[in-house]
């Protein structure tokens, strides 16, 4: 063999061998990883609140009491009366406005009232007595019906008109919030003096004799 097929016999046998290490190679070569598909994590949502905490309410403070009108005198002393308008047990109304010019004695009051029935006789007297020197006596029954009321006066046999605050605004005006009280106010519309119910006949004497002036009131 001549040395030009020497050295194309050795090509050969290099190109051989390199492709045998080059399959080798690819033979052992790790197979590509399959790609594990995607979990999704699972969601929160975060878009609803958490539950709301609500503070409660403090208590309402009940109102104060409002002073009488024009002041805070008690039973309106010195004060032109509130005005009162009521329809009146029989017919027709009162009206003190209507008594402007004359002493009246106002008296809120009602027929299941003890020292309301023990009051009426002797208002009864004092409205007689006094009548000539113009004395007007008017008795406001509070929340009752005309029935009742009318029976009421029927037996103690009142000499002057009631009137009916059927639904108490007149009382509430007054400030009356006990049972009996009783208001005198003079000839100019203002009043005088006042009291709280279950009086004689001595303290009935003192209120009148604020609203007669002049009039030697006796007990």
């Amino acid at each position: 063999m001549g040395p030009r097929s020497s050295i194309v016999a050795g090509l050969l046998v290099g190109v051989a061998t390199a492709a045998a290490l080059l399959a080798g190679v690819v033979a052992l070569a790790p197979e590509p990883a399959t790609p594990t598909p995607s979990v999704p994590l699972p969601s929160i949502d975060v878009s609803s609140p958490s539950p709301a905490v609500t503070a409660s309410p403090s208590a309402a403070a009940s109102p104060s009491p409002e002073p009488s009108a024009g002041g805070s005198s008690p039973f309106h002393v010195g004060e032109p009366a509130p005005p009162l308008v009521v329809p009146q047990v029989g017919g027709g109304s009162i009206d003190l406005a209507a008594l402007r010019g004359k002493p009246v004695w106002v008296n809120f009051m009602a027929t299941w009232c003890p020292p309301c029935q023990d009051e009426f006789p002797l208002m009864n007297g004092f409205a007689t007595r006094y009548a000539d020197d113009g004395l007007v006596v008017v008795a406001i029954d509070v929340k009752e019906e005309e029935g009742v009321v009318a029976s009421f006066a029927q037996s103690l046999g009142a000499t002057f008109p009631l009137g009916l605050d059927s639904d108490g605004r007149a009382a509430e005006t007054w400030d009356a919030i006990a049972l009996p009280v009783h208001f005198w106010i003079d000839a100019d519309g203002i009043v005088r003096d006042g009291s709280l119910g279950g009086i004689g006949p001595d303290v009935m004497a003192r209120g009148l004799r604020t609203i007669l002036p002049g009039v030697d009131v006796k007990p």
